[in-house]
């Protein structure tokens, strides 16, 4: 079988391990990545020398270098830490914007790395679109469809969220027009019109989004995106209907009464886009939306409010899309964070990448494809045969070891701890919410929660910022409740030292 060695400094391994080892740098992987680091142990500020210098080299062939914040040493990696090229070892608790499932340097994950019986996918890159393999019809089912939504059992695989959430769209648009032709293939001015740009084969048709919702950067995407200035500047976009998303008050238990009418407010606008939309002749084939909005800054809505929305998206003819890219996985406590809202039937498509190791949509019977329609949501690689390998052990060992429960525990501490902070410090701390580990917390202003953050992180502590003011926590689902215990300890310390 193929070993790998990895070289980690013995002062940095848990006691339990360094035990074993005290002259040897170079350490078995298979003995070493079940252990973790006791505590965060930092060296320099983040970004140290080392990241500052390679970011001066990575500038000097990619001018798109403002997004980095520090170089990482993977494989000095272990669990909840990631380790910088500086040496710092810092507790995760963002996972690269929640796309690690599993920590990093998974044992089980590496041992599908190092599976020979894996080897002719990871060598070969094939065009799955034209060429599947022999086995991929058992890998999606294995993988994929093994944890399907509730009432899904078609999955179209792709690479990344915005080209997940772009195809997903076109799926709707298909099922739309499908409907409106009563099933009729297309006619011929609509295949040639199409070529054009021009009506009748490009429709004049639209999806309806909301206020502060973010789905990618592509740019049918970016049409649907509401968040922040630079993430669209420049570039053109869909005049597409956006209806505000729900502003609640929290404790959600302490203000449903007046949540309850701000959703109702905001569901009477979406039915009133919908019938001006209709009236301008661009009538809307889909409503997308987020479970949580995530870059938005974690909003929450109610199960109500969505089970309302589909309602009205079922009256309008329209099709209902979740953006399942940042909640899908498990870190709400369910794997599909719309399993929260008891909707009486299945969304229309549902979106997924991120934590799932690869992008795709899943859909509905309504929304799937003819044999007519080949071609028409496709791209060379149509996934990735190795991420699928990999989110299958993902997801046999989130059953092994029920993460689902334990995301549920580690929440539940997190957001108590949050949540005793608020009440200790309230002109400081506001709006504690969350789902599982899924969770925020709002600062003062923005200037305060900017410096909160980076002082976090040059203690051993990453964590994300969204929204105005908010910090939101994104940690892998092997998350337990001492690491939480060590963040509140650190977090309180910084919140005592604000003015």
């Amino acid at each position: 079988m193929l070993r790998r060695l990895y070289s980690v400094p013995v002062q940095h391994l848990t006691k339990s391990v360094r035990s074993q080892f005290t002259s040897a740098q170079t350490i078995d992987v298979e003995s070493l990545v079940p252990n973790e680091y006791e505590a965060p142990c930092m060296k320099t500020p983040v970004p140290g020398p080392r990241s500052k210098a390679l970011c001066a080299d990575l500038d000097d062939v990619n001018a798109n270098i403002g997004h980095v914040h520090f170089f990482v040493n993977y494989e000095a990696s272990r669990g909840n830490y990631i380790v910088d090229a500086d040496g710092n070892v810092l507790l995760d608790l963002f996972t690269q914007i929640s796309s690690v499932p599993l920590g990093y340097n998974h044992p089980n994950l590496i041992q599908v790395m190092m599976d020979p019986n894996n080897m002719a996918s990871l060598v070969n890159r094939p065009a799955f679109g034209n060429f599947p393999s022999t086995d991929w019809p058992e890998t999606v089912r294995n993988a994929l469809i093994s944890v399907a939504p509730p009432g899904m059992r078609y999955v179209q695989p792709m690479m990344c969220g915005a080209c997940s959430n772009e195809h997903g769209y076109k799926a709707i648009f298909m099922a739309y027009q499908r409907n409106k032709r009563g099933g009729l293939p297309p006619t011929q001015e609509e295949m040639d019109s199409s070529v054009h740009n021009m009506l009748p084969g490009s429709p004049k048709l639209s999806l309806l989004s909301f206020t502060n919702a973010f789905h990618g950067r592509t740019t049918a995407c970016l049409s649907n995106t509401h968040t922040k200035w630079f993430h669209k500047l420049d570039f053109p976009t869909f005049d597409w209907p956006c209806a505000p998303f729900p502003k609640l008050r929290y404790p959600l238990e302490e203000f449903q009464r007046e949540n309850d009418a701000e959703e109702d407010r905001c569901l009477e606008q979406v039915q009133d886009l919908m019938e001006k939309a209709e009236k301008k002749g661009e009538p809307v084939a889909g409503i997308v939306v987020e479970p949580i909005q995530a870059e938005g800054g974690d909003n929450h809505a109610s199960g109500r409010f969505f089970r309302e929305l589909q309602k009205i998206a079922k009256k309008n003819g329209a099709a209902l899309m979740i953006d399942e890219v940042q909640t899908g996985c498990g870190p709400t406590g369910k794997f599909w964070a719309h399993e929260h809202w008891d909707l009486p039937q299945p969304p229309d498509v549902v979106c997924f990448s991120k934590k799932m190791q690869t992008g795709g949509f899943y859909f509905t019977e309504e929304m799937k494809p003819t044999s007519a329609d080949s071609y028409r949501i496709f791209n060379t690689w149509m996934g990735d045969p190795t991420k699928l390998l990999l989110l299958r052990e993902v997801i046999n060992v989130i059953k092994s070891q029920n993460l689902l429960e334990n995301v549920v525990v580690a929440g539940e501490h997190l957001q108590g701890g949050l949540s005793g902070l608020q009440r200790a410090h309230p002109n400081k701390l506001e709006n504690c919410r969350g789902l599982g580990t899924f969770v925020a917390i709002d600062l003062r202003n923005g200037k305060m929660r900017d410096e909160v953050v980076k002082s976090l992180r040059n203690e051993g502590f990453i964590v994300g910022a969204c929204g105005e003011r908010s910090i939101r926590f994104r940690p892998a689902l092997v998350c337990q409740k001492h690491h939480i215990s060590m963040f509140l300890d650190q977090f309180e310390k910084e919140i005592l030292s604000l003015p």
